[in-house]
Order: C-alpha cells, then sequence, then structure tokens
C-alpha cells in the first residue's frame, strides 16, 4: 500500500490532510457548521478601544495633550515611579457593545489652531482608526476641549509632544 502525503493509509489507498481539504468538504462543513466568522463570540474591551482611539487622537496636529489638568498631572506623577508607564488612554472614556461603540473624549489643544478643525481631524482620525483596527460601528466621537496649551506656558514633565 502507498503512503500518500506522509499518511499510511490502511484500508485505503488515499487519506487527505485535513488542510487539503476538497472544496465539497469545505462547503459541506460551511453549510453544517456556519461560516468561520459566527463560529464563536470576540469581545473587545472598553480599554482596547480607548487606548486606540487615544493614540489616534495624539497623532492629529494641534493636540497638545489628552485629559483635565488634573488627570495629567497625576499621569505625570505615576510615569515618575519606577515601572510607571504613560497612559494612553487618558482623557479618552469608550462605551463598546457588540457591534457598536461611543467615545468621549477630553483634549488639550496647541493655542492659534482652529479648534473646529482640529476636532473635525480628531474625529476623523479617531472614527477611522477604531473601525479599521476592531470591526465596531464607532456611533459618536463627543469631544471636550478643556485647555488650550500657550506658547509661553511651561511644559509639565512627560508632557511634550515631538513635533
Amino acid at each position: 500500500m502507498a503512503d500518500t502525503q506522509g499518511w499510511s493509509g490502511q484500508g485505503t489507498a488515499e487519506k487527505s490532510s485535513p488542510d487539503r481539504q476538497t472544496d465539497q468538504q469545505r462547503k459541506t462543513a460551511t453549510r453544517r457548521l456556519g461560516e468561520p466568522a459566527v463560529r464563536g463570540r470576540t469581545t473587545i474591551a472598553d480599554g482596547v478601544v480607548e487606548k486606540i482611539a487615544g493614540l489616534a487622537a495624539r497623532d492629529v496636529i494641534g493636540v497638545h495633550a489628552m485629559g483635565s489638568g488634573i488627570a495629567r498631572t497625576f499621569g505625570a506623577m505615576r510615569e515618575r515611579v519606577p515601572g510607571g508607564t504613560p497612559s494612553v488612554s487618558r482623557g479618552v472614556k469608550a462605551e463598546v457593545g457588540e457591534v457598536q461603540t461611543a467615545l468621549d473624549l477630553e483634549i488639550v489643544i496647541d493655542y492659534g489652531v482652529a479648534i473646529s478643525d482640529v476636532a473635525r481631524d480628531v474625529r476623523e482620525n479617531v472614527i477611522a482608526a477604531v473601525e479599521r483596527m476592531t470591526g465596531l460601528e464607532v456611533v459618536e466621537v463627543n469631544i471636550a476641549v478643556s485647555d488650550v496649551k500657550l506658547p509661553d506656558e511651561e511644559e509639565e514633565e512627560g508632557e511634550t509632544r515631538l513635533q
């Protein structure tokens, strides 16, 4: 008896490996079990969406920082602690459902930029990033501008923005 594709068949001349299914076998399995995408459940934590949105918002020119003054102060202190890491989700709150998400962002903008333009760009960038990476529909992105960074203000440690 011949050894076919690394399998030693007993009673048959040929056995196919599971990854070499015929088209008919795949169609039968799909009808019986459903499409692979619906054979389980994927959940995405609020924190995952918050991180994606926070990074996407920070990428927009004109956004100086995320979060309120108090949140930024506590964040800067936490970053100074050994092992502390910057919080990319600071200033972002997400509510995630099964297929949709809604986001609230609190931003600090640079002085001199058009707030409406920055808000529009943040909204577009956040929606694109979250929908692309999660597959969730973003139903709303609410943006609160909590402060403006004046040119002569000193930088808070840990809050510098790369240009």
